[in-house]
């Protein structure tokens, strides 16, 4: 098979509506040198994995780069395979705002929803 008539790969993770404007939001006020948002999994919190999103000045030979109208987003090339599958949205309440996830390779969370395990 040649390479050029392959299908695309689709990405990693899915991004709503919502995740994807927030993105935009993000880069519109980045830091100088910011080529875009990350998510990671850093080893952290009493599951084991936390989910972390941050702004990024390089991409990594690994990362997956997900064009979004707003920016790029990043998926760290170490985290990828704990969320393929995933969908990451933006909520906002009376309370709280943030990025949430909806994680099909998560076997467990711990009770304050910081962290997940696989």
């Amino acid at each position: 098979m040649n390479i050029e008539s392959r299908r695309p790969r689709p990405a990693a993770i899915t991004l709503t509506p919502r995740a994807e404007a927030r993105i935009a939001e993000l880069m519109a006020r980045a830091p100088e040198g910011a080529i875009g948002v990350k998510l990671s999994t850093p080893r952290r919190g009493c599951s084991g994995l936390a989910y972390s999103v941050d702004y990024v000045n390089e991409a990594q030979a690994f990362d997956e780069k997900i064009a979004t109208p707003g920016g790029d987003f990043y998926v760290d090339g170490a985290s990828v395979l704990y969320l393929v599958g995933s969908t990451m949205d933006w909520v906002e309440d009376d309370f709280a705002a943030g990025f949430t996830f909806e994680n099909p390779n998560a076997k467990g969370a711990c009770g304050c929803g910081e962290s997940f395990t696989v």
